[in-house]
C-alpha cells in the first residue's frame, strides 16, 4: 500500500505548490496594492458609458468594431491550433491553404488599419 501512495507523492506535491502559489497571488494584491480609492476608479467601466443610464441612449459604434475585430482574430487562432497539431498530416496542400487563409486575414487587417478602424480619436 505504501508503494501506491509513493506513486501519488509527486501529484500531492504539485497540488500543494499550486495551492501555495495561487493563494499567494490572491493575497499579494491586498498587501502591496496602493490604496487610494477614487470615485472614478471605483466606478464600473465596461463599455464606455455609465452602467445605470438610459438603455436607449446612443452607443458608440467603435465598441462594436472592436468586438468584431476580436471575433475575427479569435477565430483565426481557433483555426491555427488544430492546423498546428496536424501539421505533419496535412502536407503541402494544408500548409498553402493555411497561408491563403492567413493572407486573407492579413489583407483584411491592413484594410482596417488603413481605414483608421483601429484609431480611437
Amino acid at each position: 500500500m505504501s508503494g501506491l501512495l509513493l506513486d501519488y507523492l509527486p501529484l500531492v506535491i504539485f497540488i500543494g505548490i499550486a495551492l501555495v502559489i495561487g493563494l499567494a497571488l490572491l493575497i499579494a494584491p491586498f498587501l502591496v496594492a496602493f490604496k487610494a480609492p477614487d470615485p472614478e476608479k471605483l466606478s464600473a467601466y465596461e463599455c464606455g458609458f455609465n452602467a445605470f443610464d438610459d438603455a436607449r441612449m446612443k452607443f458608440d459604434v467603435r465598441f462594436y468594431l472592436v468586438a468584431i475585430l476580436f471575433i475575427i482574430f479569435d477565430l483565426e487562432v481557433s483555426f491555427l491550433f488544430p492546423w498546428a497539431v496536424t501539421f505533419k498530416q496535412v502536407g503541402a496542400f494544408g500548409f498553402w491553404a493555411m497561408m491563403v487563409f492567413l493572407g486573407v486575414l492579413t489583407i483584411g487587417f491592413i484594410y482596417e488599419w488603413k481605414k483608421g478602424a483601429l484609431e480611437w480619436d
